[in-house]
């Protein structure tokens, strides 16, 4: 069927081949008179499936032609565009949208008449380096319309990978029990030891705190900081001397990258009753229990970063990819006024 060009859409004027397009395959908006109005990336898909010819100035335009064309017109059209192509390949009923988001997907089986979208898409490349303010903005604008985000990542060969993503709430169990452990701590370099072994059992008994071995309780500094506060904790130097929590704090960020953030994120996380260790085995900051680790596995990884911090598909993609071959859920804690917990999930649709 032929269609005409007309700048930022293709109009097919004939009204029972524009009837047939938008009730047979759920392409284009019906325009009064008959016929329909295609965006560019559904003419572009038709053409290039034999089912539609797009011509310009009465002269006929190849998919090259019309590729062209539409990228110049629309920002980031080729990704947009391949990102469609699979999804409509799949069955799935997809429409292009401006904003925020790139497309709209409805699930299957389903018409424009009868049905809402299920899931709303950013196509991006993988060479892309978004903030994760704009993940955070763009998984409550969706999670508020009762939709899933989905992010269709194409990489430098033109294929596809496909992340749900969305705002995680995680809690736990594992709140301080008891009266405060009363506990004395030595700093010794850059590590923290509990030597009575009945106060190393109180810290293990009042919240997982710290591993025992021998008479001896090693912490780790940012234990050290959150029990000082909890009134847990007393620390000393080598001389003797009384360490507050603000100077272990600021010796904590001397000694070791990233350590006001991932404070922070500790003790975000022991607020919501989870017992949280070191991640390093894993790659990240921290692994995290929602009750015992003598009663369950971690069941999250998490990751701090600041509201400001730019990521990298690919760091996206090889934590989502360790966190399925661990059996946990990656979760990236964003750091701001408040924090977030921001999850992705490799999807097939």
């Amino acid at each position: 069927m032929p269609g005409e060009l007309r700048e930022d859409h293709v109009a097919v004027s004939d009204q029972k081949e524009g009837s047939q397009i938008y009730n047979r395959g759920n392409f284009g908006y019906p325009v009064g008179g008959g016929g329909v109005e295609l965006d560019l990336i559904e003419a572009l898909f038709l053409l290039e499936a034999g089912r539609l010819e797009v011509v310009r100035s009465g002269s006929p335009m190849s998919f090259e032609d019309l590729l062209s064309h539409s990228s110049s017109v629309v920002d980031g059209f080729d990704i947009a565009y391949i990102v469609y192509r699979d999804l409509r390949r799949r069955g799935f009923i997809v429409r292009a949208e401006s904003g925020a988001f790139d497309l709209s997907v409805f699930p299957r089986g389903c018409n424009l008449s009868n049905s809402r979208p299920a899931y709303m898409v950013r196509a991006v490349s993988e060479r892309a380096v978004p903030d994760i303010s704009s993940f955070s903005g763009e998984a409550s604008a969706v999670r508020g319309a009762g939709k899933q985000l989905l992010y269709g990542v194409v990489d430098e060969e033109g294929d596809l990978t496909y992340y749900i993503m969305s705002i995680r709430d995680p809690r736990g169990s594992a709140f301080p029990k008891g009266d405060p452990a009363g506990a004395r701590g030595r700093l010794i370099r850059d590590r923290l030891f509990v030597f009575d072994s009945r106060e190393g059992e109180a810290l293990r008994s009042r919240g997982f705190y710290g591993k025992t071995d021998g008479d001896s309780t090693q912490l780790s500094l940012i234990e050290g900081c959150h029990l000082i506060g909890a009134g847990d904790l007393e620390v000393e130097s080598t001389a003797g001397e009384a360490v507050s929590r603000e100077a272990l704090a600021r010796f904590g960020a001397e000694a070791q990258d990233e350590f006001d953030l991932r404070l922070r994120a500790f003790e975000d996380l022991r607020g919501r009753g989870l017992v949280v260790k070191t991640g390093f085995k894993y790659g990240t900051h921290f692994r995290v229990y929602e009750d015992s680790p003598d009663l369950c596995h971690a069941r999250y990884l998490v990751h701090a970063v600041s509201s400001s911090e730019a990521m990298t598909w690919s760091e996206i993609s090889r934590a989502v990819r360790l966190s399925g071959g661990v059996k946990k859920e990656v979760l990236f804690c964003r750091l701001g006024e408040s924090a977030e917990y921001l999850e992705f999930k490799w999807f097939r649709p």
